[in-house]
């Protein structure tokens, strides 16, 4: 089903929206210089980060619940319409390079499909019945976590994703730029970063846009450290699947051992080019597959590994 609202009640609902207030004091910003532009804009962005800083009890309780899940061999899915649904995309998809996560472990639904990562799709974002289809067609289990995203908190899209998830068992968590928004109180979860009005009313991809790349960072980052995806604050896990990335994996490898190059390029040459392998390897003196096991046995935990090779 679609959403029906009248325009007149809409519009008396996104007036009650601090993502949507008006600004009178930047009535004439087009007529400003613009460098004053850029200097006005800079600053409403500098007040992101602290308007985050105050959700990280609730943040840190959502990556807490999300890694528990994952663990237990469940996936992390974004669901969201226009600029928040494109923002879980985005995190989704970096995920597989950054992490060695496979493709549908971490999974981000925008509104509309795929076609609306570059174009807006008539309606997509009111439809409860599309989320509710978007899914079905993952089979969620208990052991998944939906994150519904929406800077407004209203959009039925992101509301109908997390009350479905929320019926199938999933772990649910919703991000909003609203307090007291109808998405934080449908999920277990909810996360309200109010960043205030916007430089352009309405524009929620501005603060608000900038908000939930923060927390969506912190969401997916801190579950792959605590689910073992680093050593430290290096990305063992990461796939060499360029140029780049293959020069990092061996820069990781040294930093996390401190052995010579060629030292570096015999423990990946008989670990497959696996980091966390090579580094076993190195660090413990055992070979290529007593390494696997070793990973395999701590459930991929790089310092586990290390500490029951010690023994």
């Amino acid at each position: 089903m679609t959403s029906t609202s009248h325009p007149r009640d809409l519009r008396a609902e996104l007036e009650s929206l601090t993502t949507e207030a008006f600004r009178p004091d930047l009535a004439d910003i087009d007529r400003l210089p613009t460098l004053d532009i850029a200097r006005l804009m800079n600053g409403e962005d500098a007040s992101v980060p602290a308007a985050v800083a105050e959700r990280l009890p609730e943040i840190a309780a959502a990556i807490d619940a999300i890694a528990e899940r994952m663990g237990r061999g469940g996936r992390l899915v974004y669901a969201g319409a226009g600029t928040a649904g494109r923002l879980g995309v985005l995190d989704a998809s970096e995920c597989p390079p950054t992490f060695n996560t496979r493709p549908e472990q971490v999974v981000g639904l925008v509104a509309g499909g795929p076609a609306a990562m570059v174009t807006s799709v008539e309606g997509a974002e009111d439809s409860a019945d599309l989320a509710r289809a978007d899914l079905d067609a993952l089979a969620l289990t208990p052991a998944d976590t939906v994150v519904g995203v929406s800077a407004s908190g209203r959009t039925p899209y992101a509301i109908a994703a997390v009350q479905h998830a929320r019926a199938l068992g999933a772990l649910t968590v919703g991000l909003a730029c609203n307090a007291d928004s109808a998405l934080a109180a449908a999920a277990e979860h909810g996360i309200e970063v109010v960043v205030g009005a916007e430089l352009l009313t309405g524009s929620t991809r501005l603060k608000a846009g900038t908000a939930q790349k923060l927390v969506l960072n912190m969401l997916s980052t801190i579950t792959m450290i605590r689910l073992g995806k680093t050593y430290g604050n290096l990305m063992v896990d990461v796939r060499a699947s360029n140029d780049k990335l293959r020069a990092r994996s061996r820069r990781i490898v040294a930093l996390a051992t401190g052995a010579s190059d060629d030292e570096i390029e015999r423990a990946l040459a008989t670990t497959d080019g696996e980091v966390k392998n090579a580094i076993l390897t190195l660090l413990t003196g055992v070979d290529g597959p007593t390494a696997a096991r070793l990973l395999e046995d701590s459930r991929g935990h790089l310092r586990a590994a290390l500490a029951a090779a010690a023994h």
